[in-house]
């Protein structure tokens, strides 16, 4: 009897053992098609939110809209509420790898996915920036998050504007980076021009080159896409954008499509605004406009020798600025 249940214990090992070498084996055969390492490090940026005392939480707004957070475990009351919203290039995991622990330590952090980024999506057709700050502003009252501040890059900071122009009881201060919210349709052309591709093809790259060509407008300081193999951006473009790759174009399209909105609302808000002067996506001249379209109630901080990524490039900087004006602390 002992034996037998020796042998049992033997053959689930040795089976257990024989699963894992043939899907290793399966994915070392099928390398340059299976994005594993793009996987794995997705999986260890997820390890290092929880470190970072965040979990994962979906929310079903509907039975259309799912909205994918990382949220504190522990809500400390005595500090600030910050909502992280990414832009294109990834999801909310490689954005904010930079970000979210030294800002973790100092608010609590609620991190969405926007729609068709990550884990969030919705059937519906609408792919206005409006449509996001909604389900995203839903998503937070479902936590029970009444009073919050939000941090925007980019894209997201289309969204983050919405959401503090509609819920102005809600939103207590904002900090929009690297966002051209206030592009005219001329700027918009010309720029167009300069870059000299749409720019769903650029933001929702196919190929290696497309997503080189994505950093290299992101960056400033050096493009560190240039020394990785084909087959690891390969992967890398599997994994972030052939999900919901359609839909993610369509948000794209509406965003480069639509007219400039001559009728932007002021924010009633606090509002830094952080820009890269070497901005290659949106050109330092958007930043001040937008300044001077807010007023007094806005300050700008330009960041040298940064581009579009500023997040990425000049981390330390980005996190002090933010950590300063949520908290109410001077520079």
């Amino acid at each position: 009897m002992g034996s037998a249940k020796l042998w049992h214990v033997i053959s689930f090992y040795l089976s257990t053992a024989l699963a894992i070498f043939r899907n290793l084996l399966l994915y070392i055969l099928n390398f340059n098609q299976c994005p594993f390492l793009t996987k794995l490090m997705d999986t260890i940026l997820s390890l290092y939110f929880r470190l970072c005392d965040l979990s994962p939480c979906a929310i079903d707004l509907d039975d259309q809209t799912t909205i994918h957070f990382w949220v504190a475990n522990h809500r400390r009351f005595n500090n600030p509420s910050l909502v992280m919203v990414h832009g294109y290039g990834g999801n909310s995991l490689w954005q904010f790898l930079y970000q979210v622990g030294p800002l973790s330590r100092k608010f609590n952090v609620y991190v969405p996915d926007l729609l068709f980024f990550g884990n969030s999506y919705s059937k519906s057709l609408d792919r206005s920036d409006l449509f996001q700050a909604k389900c995203l502003s839903d998503g937070l009252k479902r936590l029970g998050v009444d009073r919050f501040s939000v941090y925007a890059i980019s894209y997201g900071g289309f969204v983050a504007y919405r959401m503090a122009e509609m819920y102005p009881d809600a939103v207590e201060k904002v900090v929009i980076m690297s966002s051209g919210i206030l592009y005219t349709d001329d700027q918009r052309v010309d720029q167009l021009k300069k870059i000299g591709r749409h720019p769903s093809e650029i933001l929702v790259p196919k190929n290696p080159d497309d997503l080189r060509l994505l950093v290299n407008l992101s960056m400033y300081k050096q493009n560190s896409l240039y020394w990785l193999p084909d087959f690891l951006l390969r992967q890398f473009i599997t994994m972030m954008y052939d999900h919901c790759r359609k839909e993610k174009t369509e948000l794209a399209e509406h965003l480069v499509e639509k007219k400039a909105d001559t009728y932007l609302p002021v924010l009633t808000q606090e509002t830094l605004i952080i820009w890269g002067d070497q901005d290659k996506v949106f050109p330092l001249e958007l930043a001040h406009q937008l300044q001077r379209h807010l007023g007094s109630k806005s300050r700008l901080e330009i960041i040298k020798d940064t581009g579009h990524g500023a997040n990425m490039e000049s981390p330390d900087e980005v996190n002090k600025l933010v950590i300063s004006f949520v908290s109410g602390c001077s520079s």
